[in-house]
């Protein structure tokens, strides 16, 4: 169906990858067409539980191909190109109603680090590196990345980063607080999948409110945080998981939502 990406679901888990190793995975208007249908896909079909985005070959996504670009030189307003091919982009992944992993299994520059950004949880192979890398070129930060990264590392480290597009290895980046864990490349496709399917196996309705209440209180004042919790709570609270969860409390087994 996609060209660009492959897209393969199994046991609610949906792993969509970045698919032209041979430039790196560099992003292109089609890659950016077909992410897209997927990402809308997956939020409406009810059988994806859980997503998880990664690469093919050894980059997970070094961003814009400048190659795919004829326009670009002196004068060039790319104001609508962030607007068009990468914002809807970045706002699908964060308004997703279901929990979304990066498993970055190689380099993560420009863009390509902004998506794993705007993940809900970042695994990172220990061959894994990231870079801003758009002050390099003349460009600042785009797709979200002024807006996760000091949320994830501190206003500091976020700056620096941006200033000077320094590469950092996979551990420098679980040490500042970007990604959530490093392990073995080879152990990267087990890991994530048993974290994946940990959560696919989850109350998704629930997991798609916290989702949106960790990201709401993040950056709200305290009773607003209570209120959104009490509205979400009330949400949850009418769900068939619960109902579930409440049964399999009491009959001590193990619980098997269906993410309704």
């Amino acid at each position: 169906m996609y060209e660009t990406i492959l897209y393969k679901l199994q046991d609610g888990v949906l792993t969509l990858a970045f698919h032209r190793p041979d430039v790196l995975n560099a992003y292109n208007q089609q890659m950016g067409d077909e992410l897209a249908d997927a990402l809308q896909r997956a939020d409406t079909d009810d059988a994806v539980r859980t997503v998880v985005l990664t690469g093919t070959g050894r980059a997970f996504c070094v961003g814009q191909d400048l190659a795919d670009r004829a326009d670009l030189g002196a004068g060039t307003d790319l104001s609508a190109s962030v607007r068009e091919r990468y914002n809807p982009l970045i706002v699908r992944l964060q308004m997703m109603r279901k929990p979304i992993i990066a498993a970055v299994n190689g380099v993560a520059a420009g863009a390509g680090m902004s998506f794993a950004l705007a993940c809900d949880l970042r695994i990172a192979s220990d061959r894994a590196k990231f870079t801003l890398a758009f002050s390099k070129i003349g460009l600042v930060p785009d797709s979200g990345a002024s807006y996760f990264l000091p949320r994830l590392v501190g206003t500091g480290k976020a700056m620096e980063l941006a200033l000077t597009g320094e590469v950092i290895s996979a551990q420098e980046a679980q040490a500042i607080g970007m990604v959530n864990r490093v392990v073995a490349a080879e152990e990267l496709e087990s890991v994530v999948e048993e974290l994946a399917t940990r959560l696919a196996k989850g109350p998704t309705f629930a997991l798609g409110l916290t989702k949106r209440s960790i990201y709401h209180g993040s950056e709200s004042d305290l009773f607003s945080a209570l209120e959104t919790e009490a509205k979400y709570q009330g949400l949850a609270g009418r769900s068939e998981d619960f109902h579930e969860g409440v049964q399999a409390f009491f009959a001590k087994r193990t619980p098997e939502f269906r993410g309704r």
